[in-house]
C-alpha cells in the first residue's frame, strides 16, 4: 500500500474516531445534564401497556421530557427498553434523564392523590385539606387574605381560583403546594377558554367569566344543560336583567342556611344575592369545572330567560315571564314560605 494512501486512511479513521467520540460525548451531556422542565413539581403519567416510544411520547407531552428520540436510545443503550412500570409520577426537583429513566423503571410512583370536587367552596377544599393524612400543613393558621399573599393571587378572595380535579403527589407534600399547582390549573384552563370565547359575551375579564362559571356549576343538573343554563344567564345580563339564582343567595347566607331557602333569604341582601343586586355576584361561589368555564364563554344559541328545576335535576326553559309561571307552577307547586 502506497505511503499517500496510508495517510489518508490514518486520516480517515482519526477523523470518525473524533467523530464517534463527538456523538459519545454530546449523548453523555444529554444523560447526566439537567432537563429543562418548566415548572416543579411536574407530574406525568405513563398508561399500562405503554412501550417505550409511547412511554417517552406521554412524558413529552407532559413537558418533562424533550428530545424523546434519545430517551429511547438511552433507555436501549442501558438495556431498560422493556422495564417500564406504568403509574403516576412526580418529579419535584431538576432531574436528569437517567434519573427518569430509573425512576420509570424501579417504579418510583409512591404517590396519594385528593380530588377536588367541582362545585366545592374554598371552605370545603380547606377541610378536605387539612383532614388529608398524606398532606403536609401549612396553611392552618392563615387567614384566606394570607393565603392569597402567598399564592400571589391578587383579588380579593380565594373563591373560585383553585381547579377541580385529582391532584397525586408524594406523602408529606405540602397543602400550599397543591394550592399552587390547583390555581396554576385553574389560570391555565381560565386563559385558554377566555381565549376561545364567544364574540359579544357581556364579560369584561376572565374573572367574570369565573365568576359565571361558578354560578353554572352550582345550577347544572345535568351536564347536557350546562350551556342552556350559561345561554340563559347571559342573556339576563346583555337585558339588564337580574340573574336571581338561589346558589347565589346561599352562597351569601353562609353558616346561617339551614338547608331550607325561604323567601326571606331572598330578601337579605348580601354581595352574592342576586335577587337583591344587579349584575354579577362580588366573587365566584365555587370551583367550576373545565365543562362549565367552556359553557360561560360559549353559551347555546338560546333566547330563553327563565329555568326552573323540574324535580329530577334537569330544568324547564322558558322565553317569557307567562312560560316561566306556568312551570314553576307545575314544577315547584308548594312554592317558598
Amino acid at each position: 500500500m502506497k505511503r499517500a494512501t496510508r495517510r489518508r486512511l490514518r486520516g480517515l479513521v482519526c477523523t470518525g474516531l473524533i467523530c464517534v467520540a463527538g456523538a459519545c460525548g454530546a449523548f453523555a451531556y444529554y444523560a447526566l445534564a439537567e432537563m429543562p422542565v418548566a415548572s416543579l413539581p411536574a407530574q406525568f403519567s405513563i398508561r399500562a401497556g405503554s412501550g417505550l416510544r409511547a412511554a417517552a411520547g406521554q412524558m413529552a407531552e407532559a413537558g418533562v421530557l424533550r428530545h424523546p428520540e434519545f430517551f429511547v436510545l438511552l433507555a436501549r443503550l442501558m438495556g431498560q427498553a422493556a422495564n417500564l412500570k406504568a403509574g403516576i409520577y412526580e418529579i419535584d426537583r431538576p432531574a436528569t434523564p437517567v434519573g427518569l429513566l430509573r425512576k420509570i423503571t424501579q417504579g418510583d410512583y409512591t404517590l396519594v392523590g385528593i380530588t377536588l370536587v367541582e362545585g366545592w367552596s374554598f371552605r370545603q377544599m380547606r377541610k378536605a385539606l387539612a383532614e388529608h393524612p398524606g398532606i403536609q400543613q401549612e396553611i392552618r393558621e392563615l387567614t384566606d387574605a394570607e393565603l392569597l399573599r402567598r399564592l400571589a393571587i391578587d383579588q380579593p378572595s380565594p373563591e373560585g381560583w383553585f381547579f377541580p380535579d385529582t391532584y397525586y403527589f408524594s406523602h408529606g407534600t405540602s397543602d400550599l403546594r397543591l394550592l399552587r399547582r390547583a390555581h396554576r390549573l385553574m389560570k391555565s384552563h381560565l386563559e385558554a377558554q377566555w381565549d376561545r370565547r364567544s364574540a359579544n359575551l357581556p364579560l369584561s375579564s376572565p374573572y367574570e367569566a369565573l365568576i359565571l362559571a361558578s354560578i353554572i356549576e352550582k345550577e347544572t343538573g345535568k351536564p347536557e344543560e350546562r350551556s342552556l343554563i350559561a345561554a340563559v344567564l347571559v342573556n339576563r345580563l346583555r337585558r339588564g336583567m337580574r340573574l336571581q339564582t338561589d346558589p347565589t343567595v346561599i352562597y351569601g347566607l353562609g353558616a346561617a342556611f339551614d338547608g331550607n331557602l325561604r323567601k326571606a333569604d331572598l330578601l337579605a341582601d348580601t354581595a352574592w344575592n342576586t335577587y337583591t343586586r344587579p349584575g354579577l355576584p362580588a366573587t365566584p361561589i365555587a370551583m367550576p369545572g373545565l365543562a362549565s368555564l367552556v359553557a360561560a364563554l360559549n353559551p347555546a344559541a338560546s333566547e330563553a330567560l327563565y329555568f326552573v328545576a323540574k324535580g329530577d335535576g334537569s330544568h324547564q326553559f322558558s322565553h317569557s315571564l307567562g312560560e316561566h309561571d306556568r312551570a314553576v307552577t307545575k314544577y315547584q307547586k308548594s312554592g317558598r314560605r
